[in-house]
This record gives structure tokens, sequence and C-alpha cells, in this order.
């Protein structure tokens, strides 16, 4: 006779990884031209002076230089205004 009852398999047990997305260069720090300053999924923050955007929406410095931030309003596809993040790289 068995000691424990039969266990099952259960099937939600498969997690995906992490995508490594958020901010990697913060405000006041240096960044080299080409170095990526935020990975994200959508527009939450968006480019200023000498910052571009990659077609997975990662910004990246064009240029060398300090990183700065500032908030904006920024008019959306629908003529409503809304509170962004811009990034800009500030040349030494």
């Amino acid at each position: 006779m068995s000691k424990t009852k039969a266990g099952g398999s259960t099937a939600n047990v498969r997690d995906s990884q992490g995508q490594r997305l958020g901010v990697k260069i913060f405000g006041g720090q240096k960044a080299r031209a080409g170095q990526v300053l935020i990975r994200q999924r959508g527009t939450k923050f968006v480019p200023g002076d000498n910052v571009s955007r990659g077609n997975d929406d990662t910004l990246y410095a064009a240029a060398s230089g300090v990183v700065s931030f500032s908030r904006k309003k920024i008019k959306g596809f629908t003529g409503l205004f809304k509170r962004k993040t811009v990034i800009n790289v500030l040349p030494e």
C-alpha cells in the first residue's frame, strides 16, 4: 500500500524570462553616443535633444553628454494633452 496519495501534475508552472526593461542611465550621469538610455514598451519616455528612438521604442544617445530628465505636456492622438517625461542629452 502506498504511503502517499497520487500527486498529479500542474499545468501552470512555466514563467517567461524578464525583459530587462527600464532606465539604464539616470539623470546627471554621462552617456556616450549610441549608448542605450531607456528600454521600454510604448512611449512612456519621449526623446528630446540629442536622443533618438529605436524601432522597439528604445531611447539611445545620439551624442555624448550628460543625461537630463524633464516633464512636458505633449499633445496626444486625440488632441488631449498628456504629461510625458522627456530625456535630453546635454553636450559638455
